[in-house]
């Protein structure tokens, strides 16, 4: 009986370890400009068992805010996610899109930056928290 009840929960775990359909594809990143301000930095922190290591970046190019994942790497896992969150949990967020080769990722015009203190990176499929960058004013 115990093996029954094991096996589903191992699977669930080793199966974010996995690289997913979803977070190799190749996309066309467009860069940040020198004329871009920095508004806000973070490191990022990774949740148990994950390997992260790098920073994001928001800045402010002309009227439009950019997340930039910078000498960014993770340990490689299924649909994994961009999120720009209100707290260091996956609750309430703007999913910027599949995580990527692609570094740059545009917010939507309709999000307040300044009600945003997070970008999380997160398996969606699993939902799985892989790591956390909390934001800091420039």
């Amino acid at each position: 009986m115990k093996k029954l009840i094991l096996f589903p929960i191992l699977f669930l775990i080793l199966s974010c370890q996995v690289e997913g359909e979803l977070t190799h594809t190749l996309e066309n990143s467009v860069p940040i400009t020198p004329a871009a301000m920095l508004k806000y930095h973070g490191t990022f922190v990774p949740t148990n068992g994950i390997v992260v290591s790098g920073e994001a970046k928001i800045y402010l190019e002309g009227t439009e805010y950019k997340v930039q994942l910078e000498d960014f790497s993770i340990s490689s896992g299924p649909d994994l996610k961009v999120y720009l969150s209100k707290a260091a949990t996956p609750t309430d967020f703007v999913n910027l899109g599949n995580l990527t080769s692609q570094t740059v990722y545009p917010i939507p015009s309709s999000v307040n930056i300044d009600d945003y203190s997070h970008v999380l990176i997160h398996c969606q499929q699993y939902s799985h928290l892989y790591a956390v960058a909390e934001l800091i004013q420039n």
